[in-house]
């Protein structure tokens, strides 16, 4: 065996070690499970191995700091939005509202809404106070009666009632009917009243054929109906009796006479008032529904006959205290217009009873305050004559001692009589009229013929 002079183990060889240096190299490398060997590091340095095993150890840690990282780039863009971009991005999101009404239920949309509104939210439309009924349909939206309000005027911006009515929950609580609002509520107030149903508003009735002291007393009695009303009878009496010049100013087709009051030009019917409605704001309104109702042409009819319409009126109210049959009024107009001619027995005189009802009751109120008059039993006949000393301006309605019509209307009259005291019926020559106990009215030409109806009638 031939042995190398000077010859030692290589680096990294076992003394002894006969293996291949193939097989040594395998073995060395942990195939057979053993730790394998690293090289050794120089001084200074990081071997790849180290960098690999730190890459595993800061993986979660660089996580959590991308996540911090997008969440304050995602607030600084958020923040941008909110200063520079904000108009713009309300300015959408209002247009978006205007358009789809049902968005406000969206909280971030109704806040930027209500930044849009402002102090309108709790705006009224207007200062005015005059009341406007609003009729709600069945089944209607709040959206829906919110645009309607804007279009009457009640209120300024549909949207400030459409956040009011989410708000309180009660967009579902809509009730049909018919309410009494005025233009200087409040969306919260607009809100209370219809969503919620509580029209604090009532009827008050007139019926045709009452005299202003009639009225007066209806308000004074204060029926269970109308309980709630604040009106002072007194304050209602003293407008209608001496309007004022500004009234009257609003007016002016009524062409008063002088000292004239509003007896006749107050239309009967049914009225919504509110509680705290005013003596004036009622007389308002009876006055625009006689003028809606009669219109304009029969007050221009009277001209065209040479008469004035209040001598129409006048007319017509006798007619209406005369007969509760359209049918007569024509015929009864015509007896009285017969009589003013002068040229038959009657001499001019109208001989109508309710004007003596009318004289008989303004001097027996005259004897009674204010809070008795609901008592009084009006237009009754009563027992014996009227006295002597009866004040000129009232004897002047007694048409049995003064010829033609009285100084003016004896009570408010319906339609059907203004247009027969219009168009009088005067083709039978009848002086004279008698209601039957079978409720029919015969005429007569002369005071003989009527005493005869009188007789068959069983009257006396």
């Amino acid at each position: 065996m031939t042995i190398r002079g000077g010859a030692g183990p290589r680096d990294g060889e076992e003394p002894g070690d006969r293996r291949p240096p193939m097989a040594r190299r395998v073995d060395d490398e942990g195939t057979s499970g053993a730790a394998p060997r690293r090289p050794a590091a120089r001084a200074g340095t990081v071997s790849a191995h180290d960098v690999a095993r730190g890459r595993r150890r800061s993986g979660s840690a660089g996580l959590v700091g991308f996540l911090v990282f997008v969440g304050i780039a995602a607030a600084v863009v958020l923040l941008a939005l909110g200063t520079v971009l904000r108009p713009l991005t309300r300015s959408l999101v209002v247009g978006f509202a205007d358009a789809n009404p049902g968005a406000l239920e969206l909280a971030f949309v109704a806040d930027f809404v209500r930044e849009d509104l402002g102090e309108a939210i709790n705006a009224p439309a207007s200062s005015d106070t005059t009341p406007v009924e609003f009729a709600v349909a069945s089944g209607e939206t709040a959206a829906g009666i919110a645009g309607r309000l804007v279009d009457d005027g009640l209120l300024r911006d549909r949207r400030a009632f459409l956040l009011i009515a989410i708000d309180r929950g009660v967009t579902g609580q809509l009730a049909a009917g018919t309410f009494l609002l005025r233009r200087n509520l409040t969306p919260d107030q607009l809100v209370g009243t219809l969503l919620e149903a509580k029209d604090p508003s009532f009827l008050l009735q007139f019926r045709s054929g009452l005299r202003l002291e009639q009225m007066a007393a209806y308000i004074q009695a204060r029926p269970d109906e109308i309980a709630a009303l604040q009106m002072d009878a007194a304050d209602f009496l003293a407008l209608v009796q001496k309007p004022p010049k500004q009234l009257l100013a609003d007016y002016p087709w009524l062409e008063l006479p002088k000292g004239a009051t509003l007896e006749g030009y107050l239309a009967a019917g049914a009225y919504r008032v509110l509680p705290d409605t005013t003596a004036e704001e009622l007389v308002r309104k009876m006055l625009d529904r006689f003028y809606e109702t009669v219109g304009p042409k029969r007050i221009q009819a009277a001209t065209d006959a040479g008469r004035s319409f209040h001598e129409v009126l006048t007319l017509a109210s006798l007619v209406e205290r005369e007969t509760a049959d359209d049918a007569e009024r024509a015929p009864i107009a015509g007896v009285f217009t017969n009589r003013m001619s002068g040229r038959n027995e009657t001499a001019g005189f109208l001989g109508s009873d309710p004007t003596i009802f009318y004289v008989n009751d303004t001097l027996q109120l005259a004897r009674r305050s204010l809070a008795r008059w609901p008592e009084y039993s009006f237009w009754a006949p009563f027992e014996g004559s009227l006295p002597k000393d009866v004040p000129a301006g009232l004897a002047a309605y007694n048409t049995y001692t003064t010829k033609g019509l009285p100084p003016g209307p004896i009570s408010t009259p319906t339609v059907a009589s203004i247009d027969g005291a219009l168009a009088p019926d005067t083709r039978g020559g009848y002086l004279y009229f008698y209601a039957t106990k079978a409720g029919t009215t015969v005429f007569a030409r002369t005071y003989a013929e009527h005493l005869r109806n009188i007789k068959k009638d069983g009257g006396g």
